[in-house]
């Protein structure tokens, strides 16, 4: 995995190979049922309350806490191009407002090159998001996405 901070300070972005075709790993973006098996920290249940993937269309998904509150992340698609680009808006509240999520794809035959990127507002809060584990976070996020589509391959 490689991980940076880039675009004058404001973006943080994560690069990954998955072992799976580009159809596969679009599908597991775009599909709630596909999303419900890998979004989110490792063990965590993923309960998808909106999912309308289409420009302008509105997501939002709840992962219970243990101490019973829920986690909710949610957003407005901005830009989908199938099968190589999404972008949206994103809050994961408590905890991160007003991000945008762009998420790229590269076809390498059976294999899938992944660039996801998250602009912040201001260089401040881009650093504050790294600090309090970004790139932890979402690289357990990614390592459960790449399990995943390699076991549906393997199924």
């Amino acid at each position: 995995m490689e991980s940076s901070n880039e675009r004058n300070g404001k973006t943080l972005t994560i690069k990954r190979t998955f072992n799976a075709p580009i159809n596969l790993v679009w599908q597991a973006w775009s599909k709630p049922e596909y999303i419900s098996q890998w979004w989110g920290p490792n063990g965590m249940e993923v309960n998808i309350l909106e999912h309308n993937f289409s420009e302008g269309g509105v997501w939002k998904y709840s992962m219970p806490m243990p101490d019973g509150k829920e986690f909710i992340g949610e957003g407005v698609y901005s830009e989908i191009k199938e099968p190589t680009k999404i972008v949206t808006s994103a809050n994961f509240l408590p905890m991160t407002e007003g991000i945008e999520m762009e998420i790229n794809l590269e076809d390498a035959g059976e294999q899938t090159h992944f660039i996801f990127n998250v602009h912040h507002v201001t260089e401040e809060y881009c650093k504050q998001q790294e600090e309090m584990g970004f790139f932890k976070g979402w690289g357990s996020v990614f390592t459960g996405l790449g399990k995943y589509v390699s076991e549906i391959l393997n199924k």
